[in-house]
């Protein structure tokens, strides 16, 4: 083999020592979330410590809460923005109502979609009366009806 192709002078670089956020975003990213997300998870941890309940789950929220950027809801947003709920039709005459939140949020409501998931990511800056097609597998469009402040 030709010593052209060979690196001998190139470092293996060394790991930066900066590892994932409790909530899985990458090293250095905001951990976004809702008002009353956040109040919720406070509940919730006020829960797993009265109840004596396992330590890494209340570990896990405590991380997570120290960890959260809070972002106040917008009244009457014209574009859906985190935070605000979306409602959509498909060309089926199917409705969908979603609301964009922090990654450590979704599971508090089955409507709650994550800002950096896919689905997140196509309906952030969407305004009423836009087309889009959500990345559900469907072929159909879907049309925004209705964005409003999340609740």
């Amino acid at each position: 083999m030709s010593r052209a192709f060979v690196k001998e002078d190139v470092d293996v670089p060394e790991p930066s020592g900066r590892r994932r956020s409790a909530s899985g975003l990458p090293p250095g990213a905001l951990n976004l979330m809702t008002p009353d997300g956040a109040e919720r998870l406070r509940a919730r941890l006020l829960e797993l410590k009265s109840a004596q309940s396992l330590h890494d789950d209340i570990d896990h929220l405590e991380r997570v809460l120290g960890a959260m950027t809070i972002v106040p809801s917008q009244p009457s947003p014209e574009a859906v923005v985190f935070g605000a709920r979306v409602t959509l039709m498909n060309s089926a005459g199917d409705s969908a109502s979603y609301r964009i939140v922090g990654v450590d949020e979704t599971s508090l409501d089955p409507t709650y979609v994550s800002w950096v998931s896919a689905k997140g990511r196509i309906l952030l800056g969407a305004m009423p009366g836009q087309r889009l097609r959500l990345d559900d597998g469907s072929t159909l469009w879907w049309t925004v009806v209705k964005v409003e402040e999340g609740r």
